[in-house]
C-alpha cells in the first residue's frame, strides 16, 4: 500500500505497497492555537506586580549599596555625587542603637497585641458560632465595623479620647474623684497603641476563625452531642483544633503587621511627645529618609527590615508545619 493525499485535504491515506508492504497513516497533528491565551491574561496582573513591587525592591536594594558624597563646600555643578557604599549603609543600620531599640518597642506592642487580639477573636468566633446566640448577623457586622475605619481616623479619634482635657473619660474620673493615669507615658504607652489595633483588628481576624468555623460539618457536633459532650467541651476539642490552621494564619498576619506599625504612633506623635521619631521600625525608616534626608540608609534600614519579616514569617510557618504535620501523624 502507499499514502496518496486527498483531494483538497492535504490529508495522507493509505494505499497498496509495491511489496506488499503496509504504510502507517501519519496521526493529524493538534493545533496548537489558543494554547497561549491564558498567559496574556496573565500580563497585566504581572506588570503591575513588577511595576510595583519588582522594580521599587530592586531600587531600594540599588539606593543601599550608595551614597552621597560631597566634594568641597558641597555647592556647584557635580559637588554631590552618588557612588559606591557596598555594605557600609548596612553596618551603619546594626550599629543604629536606636532601631534596635525600636525593634524592642515593636516587639513589647506585639507581646500585648498579639495575644488580646487573636484571643478575643477567637471568643468571639465561637460565641457567634453557638446555635444560642441571638442577633448573630448584627453582632458579627458591629464586631467587624471597625476594621472598616481607616487606621489613622482611629488612631486621631481614640488619640482624642486619650487627651485629659477633651477626653469624656477624665470628665468622668475628674466628677468621681478618681486617679487620672496619663495614658501617653511610660508603660501606658503601649496600651494606648495596643488598644487602637486591638479596636481595629479584632473583627478582621473574628471573620477569618468563624468563616472556617462554619466550614465544619455538623455532623461532627450531632456525633459529639450524642456521646454527652458539652458546648465547652465541643469547643476546646472539636472547633478550636480543627481551625488551628486559620489560628495559624491570622498569627502571621498579627506578626507581620506589628512589625509594620506605623500609622498609630505616627498619627499619636502629633499629641504628645511621649512618641519619639524612631519609635518603631517603620517610624525610623520614614524619619531617616523624610526627616534627615538619608535615603541611602533608609532603604538599607527597609531592606534589613524585610529580611527580618521573611525570615521570622518562614521560621514560624516551618515550625508551624512541623507541628502540624506531627499532630496528623
Amino acid at each position: 500500500m502507499t499514502t496518496t493525499p486527498l483531494e483538497g485535504t492535504g490529508r495522507l491515506t493509505a494505499g497498496p505497497l509495491a511489496d506488499g508492504a503496509v504504510s502507517p497513516v501519519r496521526p493529524r497533528r493538534p493545533r496548537r492555537r489558543g494554547r497561549s491565551a491564558p498567559y496574556w491574561f496573565l500580563v497585566p496582573t504581572l506588570t503591575l506586580f513588577a511595576a510595583f513591587t519588582v522594580v521599587p525592591i530592586g531600587y531600594a536594594i540599588w539606593l543601599s549599596l550608595h551614597k552621597v558624597q560631597v566634594k568641597g563646600a558641597g555647592l556647584g555643578r557635580g559637588a554631590r555625587a552618588e557612588v559606591w557604599n557596598g555594605i557600609g549603609n548596612y553596618t551603619a543600620v546594626f550599629e543604629d542603637s536606636e532601631f534596635g531599640h525600636s525593634i524592642l518597642r515593636a516587639f513589647g506592642y506585639g507581646l500585648i497585641v498579639i495575644p488580646t487580639m487573636l484571643g478575643l477573636a477567637l471568643v468571639f468566633a465561637l460565641m457567634l458560632d453557638t446555635p444560642l446566640v441571638r442577633g448573630s448577623s448584627f453582632t458579627r457586622l458591629a464586631i467587624f465595623l471597625p476594621y472598616a475605619v481607616p487606621g489613622i481616623i482611629a488612631a486621631v479619634m481614640w488619640g482624642f479620647l486619650y487627651l485629659p482635657d477633651v477626653s469624656p473619660f477624665y470628665y468622668v474620673l475628674r466628677a468621681l474623684d478618681l486617679p487620672q493615669p496619663d495614658l501617653f507615658d511610660g508603660g501606658n504607652l503601649y496600651l494606648s497603641l495596643a488598644n487602637i489595633a486591638v479596636w481595629g483588628g479584632t473583627g478582621f481576624n473574628m471573620i477569618v476563625i468563624y468563616t472556617a468555623l462554619r466550614a465544619i460539618p455538623l455532623e461532627i457536633y450531632e456525633a459529639a452531642k450524642i456521646d454527652g459532650a458539652s458546648n465547652l467541651k465541643i469547643a476546646l476539642r472539636i472547633k478550636i483544633p480543627i481551625v488551628m490552621p486559620s489560628l495559624v494564619l491570622t498569627f502571621f498576619f498579627s506578626v507581620i503587621a506589628t512589625l509594620q506599625v506605623f500609622t498609630e504612633p505616627k498619627t499619636l506623635r502629633t499629641l504628645t511627645n511621649g512618641v519619639s521619631n524612631s519609635w518603631s521600625p517603620l517610624l525610623a525608616i520614614y524619619d531617616s529618609a523624610f526627616g534627615r534626608s538619608d535615603i541611602y540608609g533608609a532603604s538599607a534600614t527597609a531592606v534589613v527590615l524585610a529580611a527580618a519579616t521573611f525570615l521570622l514569617s518562614f521560621t514560624l510557618l516551618r515550625i508551624s508545619d512541623r507541628f502540624t504535620r506531627e499532630d496528623k501523624a
